[in-house]
C-alpha cells in the first residue's frame, strides 16, 4: 500500500499504554494487508468474510474493551494479550486510538473502515444506554468471550422507508418483529444490536440478537454504487426471543428526558464515519501521488517559462499545473484532518466524564462532530473526484490503479448525511447559542 504523506495524527495527551503503542502497527500490516487485494475484492463484491477474519486475527475487534473484560477466565499470554479458542484479545486502547485504526483502515478499503468503525459504535451500546453505570457493561464480557463482530443499529429508521422493528413483551422477555435495512455488518455479524419500538411503552430498546435464529432472515444488498464490502443489507425479524438480559438499554421516547451521556451514542457514529471519509480521502490522494510519480504524461505546450519547461521534461512531477492541483489537495486533507482531530479530542474527553457529563458540553461536542462530518464529506467527495482527473490517461479506471473505487466510495458513504443540516446547526449555534437537537434518526 503506498505510504500516506497527507497527515500525521496528533500524539495523545496521554503517555501511550503498551497496547497504545501496538496499534498503529498492527493496523498498518492489517492495512498493508487489505490493500494488497483491494481492487480485486471490490471488483467481486463478496461478503467479507476474510475481511472480517483479517481484522479478528489482529485483534482489532476487541480494542474498546475495557482490561477488566479481557481476562473472562483465561490467562495472558507473555505480551498480556488474552486468547480465546482461536482469536486474540487486546484491547483497553481509548477512543483516539479506534479513530486512528478506522481511518488507516479506510485509507486502504473504505468498505472496511466502515464495517469496524460501526462495530466500535455497537460495542459501547449497552454503555450508551443503560440506566446506570451498574448495568452498563453487559455486552463487553460475552463479546470478548466469543470474539463477536456486531451489526445493525441502534438508530430510528426514516419514517418514509417503513415503521421499522418493534418488541412486544412475551413472557419474561420479548418477540422482535420487523424489517429494516442496515448499512454495515448484517450479513457477516455474529451478533446484531438493533433498536426497536417497545409497543408496550413507546420507548426505544436496544437489543441484542442472534442472527442465525431462523427467525432472522438477511439478504444482501449487491447493487451498491460504493461502499461494497460492508456486510450492507436487509433484515427481516419474524417473532425472533430476546431474552430480558439481551435488553442492553433503552432511549426514552422523549427527546428532553435523553441524558447528555446517552446523547453522545449517535454522535459518537456520525464522528467515526468522518473518519471513514478522511481516510478513504487520504488513500485516494496516496495512490494517485503513486500515479502521477511513475506516469509521465503528453508535455504541456502552454508552460509559463523555460524554467517550468525544463523541470517538467527532466521530472514528470514536476508540472506546475499538476504541483498546484496536489498542493491545493493536500491542503484540504489537513484542513479536514485538524477538525476531526479536534472533535476527536472533544468526544473523547466527554466520553471519559461520563454520566456527569452536562448538556452544554454535549452541545459543543455536537458542534464539533457537526463541522468534521460538513468538511470531511466535502473533501472527500471533491479529492476523489478531482485525482480522476489528475490521473487521466494513466489508468484511473483499468486494472493497474481503479481509484474510482475511492470516488464511489465517498460518494456512496456521504450520501448517509447531508452538511447543510449540519451548518445549519452549527449557524444557530453560533448565532443563537442554540444546541444542536438531539437525533438519532439514519
Amino acid at each position: 500500500m503506498p505510504t500516506k504523506p497527507v497527515v500525521r495524527t496528533a500524539p495523545l495527551r496521554k503517555p501511550p499504554a503498551p497496547d497504545d503503542a501496538m496499534w498503529p502497527r498492527v493496523t498498518r500490516e492489517v492495512a498493508d494487508d487489505l490493500a494488497a487485494d483491494a481492487i480485486a475484492r471490490d471488483r467481486a463484491g463478496k461478503p467479507p468474510y476474510d475481511e472480517v477474519a483479517r481484522l479478528r486475527e489482529a485483534g482489532l475487534p476487541t480494542l474498546l474493551t475495557p482490561p477488566a473484560f479481557l481476562g473472562n477466565g483465561a490467562g495472558p499470554d507473555p505480551s498480556g494479550h488474552v486468547t480465546h479458542g482461536t482469536h486474540v484479545t487486546h484491547g483497553g486502547a481509548d477512543w483516539r486510538t479506534a479513530a486512528a485504526v478506522i481511518r488507516e483502515i479506510a485509507a486502504a478499503d473504505g468498505s472496511i473502515g466502515e464495517l469496524i468503525a460501526r462495530h466500535y459504535v455497537l460495542s459501547w451500546s449497552s454503555r450508551f444506554f443503560a440506566a446506570s453505570d451498574a448495568t452498563a457493561a453487559g455486552l463487553e464480557p460475552s463479546a470478548v468471550a466469543h470474539g463477536w463482530l456486531l451489526g445493525g443499529g441502534t438508530d430510528l429508521p426514516d419514517p418514509e422507508t417503513g415503521p421499522g422493528l418493534t418488541l412486544s413483551p412475551a413472557g419474561s422477555g420479548h418477540v422482535l418483529n420487523g424489517r429494516r435495512t442496515f448499512a454495515a455488518g448484517v450479513t457477516v455479524a455474529d451478533r446484531l444490536v438493533v433498536g426497536a419500538t417497545s409497543t408496550r411503552t413507546g420507548e426505544l430498546l436496544i437489543a441484542l440478537v442472534n442472527p442465525a435464529h431462523p427467525g432472522v432472515l438477511t439478504g444482501t444488498d449487491n447493487d451498491r454504487l460504493g461502499q461494497r464490502l460492508t456486510g450492507a443489507g436487509s433484515v427481516d425479524f419474524d417473532n425472533v426471543p430476546v431474552a430480558a438480559d439481551d435488553i442492553l438499554g433503552a432511549l426514552p421516547r422523549d427527546e428532553h428526558a435523553v441524558s447528555a451521556f446517552t446523547a453522545l451514542a449517535p454522535l459518537a457514529l456520525r464522528l467515526v464515519l468522518s473518519h471513514v471519509a478522511l481516510g478513504i480521502a487520504e488513500g485516494a490522494l496516496a495512490e494517485a501521488r503513486d500515479v502521477s510519480r511513475a506516469v509521465r504524461p503528453a508535455p504541456r505546450p502552454d508552460a509559463v517559462d523555460a524554467t517550468d519547461s525544463a523541470t517538467y521534461a527532466v521530472r514528470p512531477s514536476g508540472d506546475p499545473y499538476l504541483l498546484l492541483a496536489y498542493g491545493e489537495l493536500a491542503t484540504a486533507a489537513h484542513t479536514a484532518a485538524a477538525v476531526v482531530e479536534r472533535a476527536t479530542d472533544a468526544l473523547e474527553q466527554g466520553l471519559l466524564t461520563g454520566r456527569d457529563i452536562g448538556m452544554d458540553e454535549r452541545a459543543e461536542i455536537a458542534v464539533l462532530v457537526a463541522a468534521a462530518e460538513a468538511v470531511t464529506s466535502r473533501s472527500a467527495v471533491d479529492i476523489t473526484t478531482r485525482i480522476l482527473e489528475l490521473t487521466e490517461g494513466a489508468a484511473s479506471f483499468d486494472g493497474r490503479a481503479a481509484l474510482d473505487r475511492f470516488w464511489r466510495n465517498a460518494r456512496a458513504l456521504t450520501a448517509q448525511s447531508s452538511p447543510a443540516h449540519r451548518l445549519r446547526d452549527i449557524g444557530d449555534h453560533y448565532l443563537n447559542g442554540t444546541h444542536p437537537p438531539f437525533t438519532n434518526r439514519a
